[in-house]
C-alpha cells in the first residue's frame, strides 16, 4: 500500500481519532496493512465480524460480542495502545441504539488511546454521526504492489511448460497500466484467468474484467475498441493532434515531464463524426472507452444525483486510464443555469461537482465531450483548463466526402475503386458523414430489391431525395461556423467550406423510377 496512507493511518491513532470509517472492499489487504501499522507502534490490534465476534488473533471466536451493540460495550474495556477493526459495520448503523452507542464510545476514547476503524465498502453516514467520524478512502493497489503480486503469479507457474510467462519490458508495463483499477483480489484472478485461457498473460483479459466493473457501476457503458480511427474520414488536425498523445499515459512520458492529456470538448455539426471519434480515441490509445449517460445520474431520491455523480467519477478513476466519453453534453446538463427555480439546484450542484473535477483530476481520465449546440453550454465549460482543446469540426469538404464514401463502401464489402468518389461526392455537397452513410444504406436496399448491384446511380437517387442538415438547419450552421471561427480550433485543415443551399432544384431522377423527381442533392 502506498506509504503516503500508511503515515496517515498512523497519523490518525498518534492524534488520538477515535472514530475513523475507511471505505474498501478490500477486507485483507486493508487488515494487512493496519496490522502492519498496529505492530509498528507496539499497539494491539482487535478485529471484529458478525460471525467472530471481537477477537485479536485469527481464527479466535468471541460468541458473548458477534451483535453490534455488544462489541460496542466491550471496545470500552479493552486495555490501553488498542486497535480496533470493525468489519462490515455499515449495516449496523441504521439501529437508533447503535448509532447512539456510537456516539457515547467517541467521547469515551477521547480520554484514551483506542481508536476504532469502521471498514467497509460503501458510506453509510447517518447525521448524528458525520462530526463523530472521519472517512478515509482507501487506495486501490499501486501498480508497484500489482506488480510485486504478478512477480508471485509468474513464480508459481514458471515450471509448467505449457503457460508462456516471457514478458518483454513493455508488454509488462502495459499489462500493469491495464491492471491498475483493479483491487489485487481482482488483479490475481484475472491473470489466472488469462494464463488458463490464453496460456499466456494477456491484456485483452484485464481489460475484460475492468468491463465486469463497469457494468456492475449501473451509470457508466464501456464500449470496446472496435472503431478504428481509419475509419473517421477527414478530421486531419484533430487525428493528427490525438496521434502526438498515443503514449502520453506512459511511464516514460511522466518520466520525460508531461502531464496526462485532460480531454477535449467536440463542437460542431450533428452527424459529422464527434461521436465516432471519441470512440476511435481508445481503439488509437489501446484504452477502454467508457460513457457516461448524464440521465442515469438524476435519481428520484435528494441526494442521490450527486452521489451517482460520484461514484461515476470514482468508477472512471479506478479503471483508468480510460477515456471518459460524454456525449451531448449541453443536453446532459441542461437547465444548470435555472437549477435553482427547476430543480431545487440539483443539476446545478452535479454540474459544479463535474466542472470541479474537471479542473483539478489528477487521474489519467481523459475525457471526450460532444456537443451540437454551443449556446446551451455553460461560459464556465468552455473557461481553459476544463479541456486541452475545443475543436470544431464543420460538415466535410470534397475531399472529405470522397473519404468518407471510401470508408462506408469498403465497409460494406465494395471496392471503392469501382465507384466515382469524385462525382459522388460533389452530388453531396453539403452533406454530413452521417447522412452520406444513410444514403449508401437506403441505396444498398434498393439495388437488392431491383436484384442488381450497387452501383453510382443508385447511390445518386438517393442523394437527390435526402434534404441534408445543412439546408433545415441552415441559419443554426451558420451562427455555430461565425462563433467557432475565433473560439475554437479547427479539425480540419481543408480550407474549402461545404455549401449550404438556400434553394432546392428539381431534376429528373430516372426512366425507370417511374418519371418521378426528386429534391436535387447537387
Amino acid at each position: 500500500m502506498s506509504q503516503t496512507f500508511c503515515k496517515e493511518l498512523e497519523t490518525l491513532i498518534r492524534a488520538r481519532y477515535p472514530l475513523v470509517y475507511l471505505l474498501s472492499s478490500e477486507e485483507q489487504r486493508v487488515e494487512t496493512e493496519l496490522r502492519t501499522v498496529a505492530s509498528r507502534m507496539n499497539k494491539r490490534l482487535y478485529t471484529w465480524s458478525l460471525t467472530t465476534g471481537l477477537v485479536e488473533h485469527i481464527g479466535q471466536v468471541n460468541s458473548a460480542t458477534m451483535r453490534p451493540i455488544e462489541v460496542l460495550l466491550s471496545i470500552e474495556r479493552l486495555p490501553q495502545h488498542s486497535v480496533v477493526l470493525l468489519k462490515d459495520f455499515h449495516a449496523a448503523l441504521n439501529d437508533n441504539v447503535v448509532r447512539r452507542r456510537l456516539r457515547d464510545l467517541s467521547v469515551a476514547l477521547r480520554r484514551t488511546t483506542v481508536t476504532v476503524f469502521l471498514l467497509a465498502p460503501v458510506l453509510v453516514l447517518p447525521p448524528e454521526l458525520e462530526k463523530e467520524m472521519t472517512v478515509i478512502d482507501v487506495p486501490l493497489p499501486t501498480t508497484e504492489e500489482i506488480g510485486e503480486m504478478l512477480d508471485r503469479v509468474i513464480e508459481s507457474v514458471k515450471d509448467n511448460p505449457n503457460v508462456n510467462v516471457s514478458l518483454s519490458a513493455e508488454e509488462l508495463e502495459m499489462l500493469l497500466k491495464a491492471a491498475t483499477g483493479l483491487t489485487l483480489t481482482e488483479a490475481e484472478n484475472v491473470f489466472a484467468r488469462s494464463l488458463v485461457e490464453r496460456r499466456r498473460l494477456d491484456v485483452e483479459v484485464v481489460l475484460w474484467e475492468k468491463e465486469q466493473i463497469i457494468r456492475k457501476s449501473g451509470i457508466l457503458e464501456y464500449y470496446r475498441a472496435t472503431e478504428a480511427f481509419e475509419n473517421v474520414g477527414g478530421l486531419n488536425l484533430l487525428k493528427e493532434w490525438m496521434r502526438l498523445r498515443t503514449r502520453a499515459f506512459t511511464d516514460e512520458a511522466q518520466r520525460f515531464g508531461l502531464p496526462a492529456p485532460k480531454g477535449v470538448l467536440l463542437i460542431g455539426v450533428q452527424g459529422c463524426g464527434k461521436s465516432l471519434a471519441a470512440r476511435a480515441v481508445g481503439s488509437l490509445w489501446k484504452l477502454p472507452v467508457l460513457r457516461l449517460d448524464v440521465g442515469r445520474i438524476f435519481a428520484g431520491l435528494v441526494g442521490a444525483s450527486e452521489e451517482n455523480m460520484r461514484r461515476a467519477i470514482r468508477t472512471a478513476e479506478s479503471v483508468a486510464p480510460a477515456v471518459l466519453w460524454i456525449d451531448e453534453l449541453e443536453k446532459g446538463f441542461a437547465g444548470s443555469q435555472s437549477s435553482g427555480f427547476s430543480d431545487g439546484g440539483t443539476t446545478a450542484r452535479v454540474f459544479a461537482s463535474f466542472l470541479t473535477w474537471l479542473q483539478e483530476k489528477q487521474s489519467p481520465v481523459f475525457v471526450v465531450a460532444t456537443a451540437n449546440d454551443v449556446s446551451a453550454l455553460p461560459p464556465e465549460l468552455l473557461r481553459k483548463g476544463r479541456f486541452d482543446e475545443i475543436f470544431f469540426i464543420d460538415l466535410p469538404s470534397q475531399r472529405e466526402r470522397e473519404e468518407i464514401f471510401a470508408i462506408h463502401l469498403r465497409k460494406r464489402g465494395r471496392d471503392p475503386k469501382k465507384f466515382n468518389l469524385r462525382k459522388l461526392a460533389q452530388a453531396s455537397a453539403g452533406f454530413s458523414g452521417a447522412e452520406i452513410e444513410q444514403a449508401i444504406i437506403a441505396a444498398l436496399f434498393d439495388a437488392f430489391h431491383r436484384g442488381s448491384e450497387l452501383d453510382d446511380e443508385a447511390i445518386l437517387r438517393e442523394l437527390s431525395r435526402t434534404v441534408p442538415l445543412s439546408r433545415t438547419m441552415r441559419e443554426h450552421i451558420t451562427a455555430l461556423r461565425l462563433w467557432a471561427q475565433d473560439r475554437a480550433r479547427p479539425a480540419s485543415s481543408d480550407e474549402e467550406t461545404p455549401p449550404v443551399r438556400t434553394t432546392a432544384r428539381r431534376k429528373k431522377v430516372d426512366s425507370t423510377d417511374g418519371g418521378t423527381s426528386a429534391t436535387g442533392g447537387a
